[in-house]
């Protein structure tokens, strides 16, 4: 298969670490040189819905096709307000498809997993244009009274088209069942026999682990890739990695090799926007001419669970 078409959409809400400070313990200089974090666009009179339909009306307008050319959608995600039914449901009719559509939740590995899901409808003969979207809130996941975690997130939506090509080599995924890491808990309703009632827990994170899980897996990923396309780093153009955290991508970036010019950001202007993160700095890659044909790109992600993944392409428009 192969991308025809991108779309991104953020909030028009922009926060800076400034702006945090005036309300967290902390400031600029602690964000920055920590998180590599300058500023990230949050959901204030939009809700997620509107993000996601505008990201995937531009991908299938940058695609050249009619939403009712769309034989299936994928979407990413984490949590919205609705627990049921899937976001697939609810941007279905507002976006103009007729297919129908699959939620995944893989935290922020949902897009590189999406991706292998759609190779294989595509390879199954299922589908010939598959919409792929991703749209998160992990702004509202935190509790914004400590800094350690409302830092990091930022709120937006990344969308793909995908139809019949050669661009997509490889996909390798990855999960170790180790909840305790990263995780977030919603409350859910009591019934009169229970005994263990647990109420939401605001998303927890353990750093340090995190830290070395995220750079140990996704280096593991990012070289299996390479040795089974018999490649080094010298021969992949982009490393487009998961904006997370800037340590963890020089973490990375440290393990498999190559300059920082092959490991793209975006992350200072949104931070963290969990599976969105890899199609938004996708979309602007695109927007930016810096993608060219021929170009040899390595996707990689990690999230809770832990779970990890990374592909590979050979772009082609």
């Amino acid at each position: 298969m192969k991308i025809i078409g991108t779309g991104s959409a953020l909030p028009a809400l922009t926060v800076t670490n400034d702006d945090l400070a005036g309300f967290l313990d902390t400031n600029d200089q602690w964000i920055t040189t920590r998180t590599g974090i300058q500023e990230r666009h949050l959901l204030s009179t939009e809700d997620l819905y509107d993000l996601a339909v505008d990201a995937s009306i531009k991908a299938i307008k940058a695609a050249g096709l009619r939403p009712d050319q769309i034989d299936f959608l994928l979407v990413s995600n984490v949590a919205n307000r609705h627990v049921t039914p899937g976001l697939s449901c609810i941007v279905q009719k507002r976006i103009g498809l007729t297919c129908a559509g699959l939620d995944i939740n893989v935290a922020c590995a949902g897009f590189v997993n999406a991706l292998m899901l759609a190779d294989g409808m595509m390879k199954a003969g299922r589908a010939k244009n598959i919409l792929v979207l991703c749209a998160e809130e992990p702004t509202k996941y935190c509790d914004w009274h400590e800094r350690d975690c409302s830092v990091l997130f930022g709120d937006g939506a990344g969308a793909v088209v995908l139809t019949e090509g050669n661009a997509f080599k490889d996909v390798q995924l990855t999960m170790i069942s180790d909840r305790d890491v990263l995780y977030y808990e919603r409350g859910m309703e009591t019934t009169p026999f229970e005994q263990h009632y647990i109420k939401g827990q605001p998303l927890v994170m353990k750093g340090k682990e995190l830290f070395k899980t995220a750079v140990s897996e996704s280096a593991k990923d990012i070289q299996t890739i390479l040795k089974r396309a018999n490649l080094t780093h010298e021969d992949i153009t982009y490393f487009m990695l998961h904006q997370a955290n800037k340590r963890i991508i020089e973490g990375i970036r440290k393990i498999v090799g190559g300059p920082e010019e092959k490991y793209p950001t975006v992350i200072e202007k949104y931070g963290n926007t969990s599976s969105a993160s890899i199609p938004i700095l996708l979309d602007e890659m695109l927007a930016d001419n810096k993608i060219k044909a021929g170009d040899k790109i390595v996707m990689s992600a990690f999230g809770a669970g832990f779970v990890s993944a990374a592909c590979l392409w050979e772009w082609e428009f």
